[in-house]
């Protein structure tokens, strides 16, 4: 007896989404990479580097075993098999690991997760660094391609090189979803164009393939470490992307991501390295661009016009992710309420927020006028990359230990294993200093600081506020025995508040100032939890402040990090569960409290941290817009605060 025709169809439904997804997760996540091959292996034989890497028999096969098994133990092992399963409710990342590890019931002392939670924060903020630099690098590379078939085009490398990303960032808007069904097509291209020349290349010398072998790797590290040493800071190169496959966990889920890489993407890359290590061993000067020269003459322009596609959709990796990332640091309180869009009604965590795409645009152009080649960037990328992976390595250790239970020996082993390769590339990048791997620690240091002080200065705004306030429940105590002498005007007030504890500004001003009270008045707080979603059950939690005939009642609505709160939406949900809460949308009003904030003399931070907070402050979000609000029924009330 065959399947209902329901239940086929409810399952050749869900065969197409998950090819769908798979499909926009080849376009999306592995963009950055895919396209590694083009830079990688260029960079460790460029003759200009302050520590060349010479071009024999024994390097390129040492060289090519480094890359694949850099490849398969922190890529396909470590984040493919192994970090994505750290998800917190379907979300990734390396903020989204940090709020595992430190939220209250987590185990572990207060000190420990402080220490946590500045690690996470860090590697956050080199992922940030990424972001600027991956867009600049991947596009450059490809750019100049053109130089092969035309030398006379490398003035205009860089001009072009702006254009395709100041392109791509006004692309940002019409969301990863329909980016990802553009692109994921072309990286199909992309992955079976680069496999295909890869192999071409190793048929031509089938003795490259015992550079699979670890033994060559080792040998490489041992006979001739000070050369090993140096090539890995170019060697990394091929893992770049590694943490946005995580950060983008939540647009598209771990199945999808993990077949995208074992199926497509991993054994791509590894054929394309492999044919560029051949076609470097049939002759020596091909180092200069291998990746290229593995095609025809007559295929160079079609291959760097697909390249060119194949940057701009590596750039997207990390900007989706940058997206991720900058949401969660909102929601956990490290930067100030940002303008976010969702892009997809399908899947809830595609989203796109205005304000960090266009400084990231800014960021690329510096990046790319500034440094004006692929080679001046590919050292500030390598640092980029190993200071995150290394911190995440970190915080997944103390997961599997603590949360997953893990026998301690077990854990100790792996991540000695992998912390013993990552740390081997990071202190390779650290001799590029001067070279550019400066500019992702500047960036992440200056990122690092703006998060952690608008974390601080939001901590003493809010014990500022606690005392302008005053207690919620005393209030409400005085207005029921009437005092002060209120009119109550018909309708209800919808008082926006942080919490239970303390009274709406906006509303201790209508009464103290107007003497006047809406006969139903609801004080609702939004409080944002450390779960990306909330079930709909635990949404909404009603509290009539210990009277039952007062008209006032206080509304809590709890939502998860990856989630944008509605207010109406809530008021809507929660129709019916008391009488304040029944009067219809045509006859609620919205007051919403405003604080203006000003670096003062109060003691708590330094001069210079006031300053920067209340310049962070600026790019916060219009209430109003944030949650949802209708402008012709919100009235705004502002109060000024210093810190």
């Amino acid at each position: 007896m065959g399947k209902p025709e329901a239940d086929v169809a409810v399952e050749q439904h869900g065969k197409k989404a998950t090819a769908a997804l798979t499909l926009g997760a080849l376009g999306i996540v592995f963009g950055d990479i895919g396209t590694s091959p083009i830079y990688t292996m260029q960079t460790v034989f460029n003759p200009e580097d302050p520590h060349p890497v010479s071009v024999t028999t024994d390097h390129v096969y040492g060289i090519a075993s480094l890359i694949f098994w850099s490849v398969t133990l922190l890529v396909t092992i470590k984040y493919v098999l192994i970090v994505l399963r750290a998800d917190n409710q379907g979300e990734g990342g390396i903020l989204s690991l940090m709020t595992l590890l430190t939220r209250r019931d987590a185990p572990g002392s207060k000190r420990t997760k402080v220490v946590l939670a500045a690690l996470g924060i860090f590697g956050a903020s080199l992922f940030f660094g990424d972001s600027m630099i991956t867009p600049a690098i991947s596009v450059l590379s490809a750019v100049e391609g053109v130089e092969l078939v035309q030398p006379s085009f490398e003035p205009y490398v860089v001009p072009v090189t702006a254009v395709i990303i100041v392109a791509l960032f006004a692309g940002q808007r019409f969301g990863t979803a329909k980016v990802g069904r553009l692109f994921g097509p072309v990286m199909v291209v992309w992955f079976s164009t680069i496999g295909f020349f890869g192999l071409l290349g190793i048929i031509g010398d089938p003795e490259v393939l015992k550079g699979l072998s670890p033994t060559y790797a080792l040998h490489f590290l041992v006979t001739d470490f000070g050369t090993a040493f140096f090539a890995l800071a170019a060697c990394v190169l091929a893992i770049t992307g590694a943490e946005a496959l995580y950060a983008d966990l939540g647009h598209f889920g771990r199945p999808a991501i993990a077949r995208a890489w074992l199926f497509g993407a991993f054994p791509a890359c590894i054929l394309s390295y492999l044919g560029q290590a051949a076609l470097i061993l049939e002759d020596n000067d091909n180092s200069r661009a291998p990746f290229f020269l593995l095609v025809p003459d007559w295929l160079l322009v079609p291959l760097v016009l697909l390249a060119t596609a194949a940057t701009v959709i590596a750039s997207q990796a990390v900007i989706t992710g940058a997206f991720s990332v900058s949401r969660q640091a909102v929601q956990l309180g490290y930067l100030p309420r940002l303008r976010m869009l969702y892009t997809s009604e399908e899947t809830s965590g595609q989203i796109y927020v205005p304000w960090i795409n266009w400084v990231l645009m800014i960021a690329v152009l510096v990046l790319v006028f500034s440094f004006r080649s692929s080679a001046s960037l590919a050292y500030a990328f390598g640092m980029a990359v190993t200071g995150t992976i290394a911190l995440s390595s970190v915080l997944l250790a103390y997961l599997a230990w603590k949360h997953w239970k893990l026998p301690l020996p077990l854990v100790v082993v792996g991540a000695v294993l992998f912390l013993s390769i990552e740390l081997l590339f990071f202190a390779a990048n650290l001799t590029k200093l001067e070279s550019g791997a400066w500019l992702p620690l500047l960036i992440a240091t200056a990122v690092f600081t703006v998060l952690m002080t608008w974390q601080a200065g939001r901590a003493q705004v809010t014990r500022r506020r606690n005392t302008h306030e005053g207690q919620l429940r005393d209030f409400v105590d005085q207005l029921h025995d009437g005092h002060p002498v209120l009119t109550r005007t018909p309708g209800t007030a919808v008082f926006l508040n942080r919490d239970m504890d303390t009274t709406p500004l906006a509303m201790r001003a209508n009464v103290e100032h107007n003497r006047v009270l809406h006969e139903h008045v609801v004080i609702l707080s939004v409080e944002t939890v450390l779960v990306p979603v909330v079930h709909e059950d635990q949404r909404i939690t009603v509290d009539d402040l210990g009277w039952t005939d007062d008209g006032i009642v206080y509304v809590l609505a709890r939502y998860g990090y990856t989630e944008v709160p509605d207010v109406p939406a809530i008021l809507e949900r929660a129709r019916g569960m008391t009488k304040e809460l029944s009067v219809g949308p045509e006859d609620t009003t919205y007051f919403v409290s405003t604080i203006e904030l000003r670096a003062g003399d109060e003691p708590g931070m330094s001069k210079w941290r006031k300053r920067l907070f209340v310049a962070t402050a600026g790019i916060s979000a219009d209430a109003v817009g944030y949650f949802n609000l209708p402008r012709d029924r919100t009235v705004i009330m502002g109060s000024q605060i210093d810190v």
